[in-house]
């Protein structure tokens, strides 16, 4: 057999060395990253609850880690894919339901969107939550 007939005839996916960046791909992309985080934060705070169920040491441990920059850089983070999470999946509720949003103008522009609104309200999450309590 020669070499040609060992080659695989159908056509190969694109991949992302081949497709152009852009918000809609970007902000698709940040959808299933988020949604990864959000279990791993939702992880974080159920050790954070059994350590507030355990005791004060355990509580006092976990409570040291959170308050530690490192912890609440974590925290803002993970606040920020919570935040864009919710944003995007109003974004796909839109596209689902009324089908709205679809012209490529039109999804750059709401991707965006997207973006700027979920850091803008994570930030003024933040900002409120550290300032009253």
């Amino acid at each position: 057999m020669s070499g040609s007939e060992w080659t695989d005839p159908r056509p190969m996916s694109p991949h992302l060395q081949v497709w152009k960046w852009h918000w809609t791909m970007a902000t698709s992309i940040f959808h299933r990253v988020t949604g990864v985080g959000n279990y791993l934060g939702a992880l974080l705070i159920s050790v954070w609850l059994i350590a507030l169920a355990t005791g004060p040491e355990a509580y006092g441990f976990v409570e040291g880690i959170m308050f530690h920059p490192v912890g609440q850089i974590l925290l803002f983070f993970w606040l920020l894919s919570l935040v864009f999470h919710l944003v995007n999946g109003v974004r796909f509720l839109l596209w689902d339901g009324p089908k709205i949003g679809f012209e490529p103008k039109t999804a750059s522009r709401v991707s965006i969107f997207n973006f700027a609104i979920a850091i803008i309200l994570a930030a003024t999450i933040w900002s409120l939550a550290t300032n009253l309590f």
